[in-house]
């Protein structure tokens, strides 16, 4: 059967397995499809797709620098769908722009989280490696989502998250019929007591699956409830300044790997430039 087009004929047209012409290098990962919209607004040039079973792209420039998004719905299986098809296209550094709930009562609504690793509870990260494997971010594009929120004048937080494999019981909702699972209302406590700092449901896979197959990840996330207290609140304020921060982190990203390259060097470190100037100079450190 043919795919219907979802779209204006001048926004965008259906596209298959995730490919979009143009995809960049790095690509930004939301879990809404809306919010590929979004962040399309917040660059130049934009141009955006629609695929299969939601899902949707874009192409664009931020900054002058070549930038994409797609989105991965909800949890590790179909976040795992959209890493494989955009490594297969050549992406290499991959950012998850999410919303997510706090366990800290330092954390509020409208704050950013930036977990520089995760707690693997979303089950698909356990079929490529043992449990013992950590979920751990690039340091690279954790130090350049901290710098991009610096810029910004954004409230933030870095720390461990946790990925549920679950939107109700595995986040200590009842599910249907008032359901609830006492082992992990406990666990959550568990978490608390070992600084955890939030709950979401994409980080552990993403953070995982980029590792084994040697690509860059990394991941920020807009608070949209207080898990302590309660309270919730569709922040979009605080979800466009995540959209933001993720562009920002490319632009750094694309900068320092320049920069690594005119060094000769395979990491970034913060005394590259000084030590370039140094190398031109005939000093030495």
């Amino acid at each position: 059967m043919q795919e219907k087009r979802l779209t204006d004929a001048d926004k965008g047209q259906v596209m298959t397995a995730y490919r979009m012409p143009d995809i960049a290098g790095y690509v930004l990962l939301p879990g809404d499809p809306q919010r590929v919209s979004l962040m399309a607004s917040q660059w130049e040039g934009s141009k955006e797709y629609e695929f299969s079973r939601g899902f949707r792209g874009a192409v664009g420039t931020y900054k002058g620098e070549a930038i994409s998004a797609v989105s991965t719905g909800m949890g590790g299986p179909s976040t795992e769908d959209v890493i494989v098809g955009t490594a297969e296209q050549g992406a290499h550094t991959l950012i998850r722009i999410g919303t997510t709930g706090s366990l800290s009562e330092e954390i509020r609504i409208g704050d950013i989280i930036i977990n520089d690793a995760s707690v693997r509870m979303d089950g698909t990260s356990n079929m490529y490696v043992c449990p013992e494997y950590p979920a751990a971010a690039s340091y690279e594009v954790t130090l350049a989502l901290i710098q991009a929120a610096e810029r910004l004048g954004v409230r933030y937080h870095v720390g461990t998250g946790y990925t549920a494999g679950s939107f109700f019981t595995g986040q200590q909702r009842p599910s249907f019929g008032g359901y609830r699972r006492v082992r992990m209302e406990e666990e959550m406590q568990d978490l608390i007591s070992a600084k955890v700092i939030n709950e979401e449901m994409e980080a552990a896979a993403l953070f995982t699956l980029s590792r084994i197959f040697g690509l860059r990840s990394g991941m920020c996330a807009c608070v949209v409830a207080e898990r302590l207290t309660g309270r919730y609140a569709h922040d979009a304020e605080g979800i466009a300044n995540a959209c933001l921060i993720g562009a920002e982190a490319v632009s750094i990203l694309t900068e320092w790997d320049r920069k690594k390259q005119a060094a000769g060097k395979k990491y970034y470190y913060p005394e590259i430039e000084e030590q370039q100037n140094d190398d031109r100079s005939g000093r030495t450190l």
